[in-house]
């Protein structure tokens, strides 16, 4: 049964993002207001209780403290907002979402210092609203759950990302390999990173995360390159989701990623994680091949329980 549902409002955005995987949707531009109403009735009629307005970029909307307030009103207990986190960098607007009834934030930083964060998202002064927009959230006491897309210009600095965000206090980080659409398509040769060569700078990352008592994760890294690291693949926490996109719903998005987004090897038949692993993005191995993911051998993991209750072979906080 579904925890949660993802709703896309649309796909107009204030950046530019030279990795954005939803850029090939900018023409359908947004969802109207009914439309959404309509997709968040529809969940809570199936006692779903969380909700996450995703687009393109939710906050600007205007909208968006109307569609919080109504998700509240019919009875959503978790509501979450994906964003660029620019908006939030606007004080009272943040206010007027969080009386709306707001709970969750989950702005996207992906660099340590303006000229990689604005470089990336093609949007000059974003790093700044963004980092601002995080130290409001915080000041104001709500969750900060924090997503870092990873590429070629910016996966030496996951740990110095990794540095910025303890200090503002998130409660959680992620970093996401980039997935090959929409703009990571079309620049694909100066954004794609080799997984295996992106993987140590990553982990970097995580432990300071851990060592600070972060929620950490990295989605789209498979356990064969996530060795000592295991306990942090992000797919052993995203909950059960139903998707609204403009014209469908995807009632099961774990199981469609897994069978059609993502993808395993001939090799991976004698992997220890084969039953709980997901491989890369299928478009990754498409164009790198897959030499790079290995499998690892030793007892079979049959669920990720397995995983999760084993503090000493999978370290809360591992070694370098």
């Amino acid at each position: 049964m579904a925890e949660r549902v993802d709703i896309k409002t649309g796909y107009y955005c204030n950046n530019w993002c030279r990795f954005c995987v939803q850029a090939h949707n900018r023409k359908y531009g947004d969802r109207t207001t009914d439309e959404i109403k309509e997709s968040l009735r529809t969940a809570r009629e199936e006692n779903i209780a969380s909700v996450v307005f995703t687009g393109g970029e939710f906050t600007i909307r205007k909208d968006a403290i109307h569609l919080v307030s109504y998700a509240t009103k019919i009875g959503y207990k978790e509501i979450q907002l994906q964003s660029n986190g620019r908006m939030f960098s606007d004080l009272s607007y943040l206010k007027k979402l969080i009386e709306a009834g707001a709970n969750q934030f989950s702005p996207a930083l992906h660099g340590s210092t303006p000229e990689i964060h604005d470089y990336l998202t093609r949007a000059p002064g974003a790093f700044r609203q963004t980092t601002q927009g995080i130290r409001y959230i915080r000041r104001l006491k709500m969750k900060v759950i924090s997503n870092s897309v990873i590429v070629k210009a910016n996966l030496r600095d996951a740990p110095d990302i990794a540095k910025l965000l303890v200090e503002l206090d998130v409660m959680q980080f992620q970093f996401a390999f980039v997935h090959a659409m929409g703009n990571a398509f079309e620049n694909y040769n100066s954004i794609m990173p080799i997984a295996t060569i992106a993987a140590p700078y990553i982990k970097k990352g995580l432990r300071i995360g851990a060592l600070n008592h972060k929620i950490v994760m990295a989605e789209a890294m498979p356990y064969c390159i996530m060795k000592g690291y295991e306990r942090f693949v992000s797919e052993l926490y995203i909950p059960e989701t139903i998707v609204k996109e403009k014209d469908f719903w995807v009632k099961n998005f774990n199981y469609v990623k897994k069978v059609e987004g993502k993808t395993l090897f001939p090799q991976c038949k004698d992997c220890r994680f084969r039953l709980i692993c997901e491989g890369p993005w299928r478009e990754y191995s498409d164009e790198m091949g897959h030499d790079e993911f290995r499998p690892v051998i030793g007892k079979l993991i049959e669920s990720k329980e397995e995983i999760l209750n084993n503090n000493k072979e999978f370290p809360l906080v591992p070694e370098i």
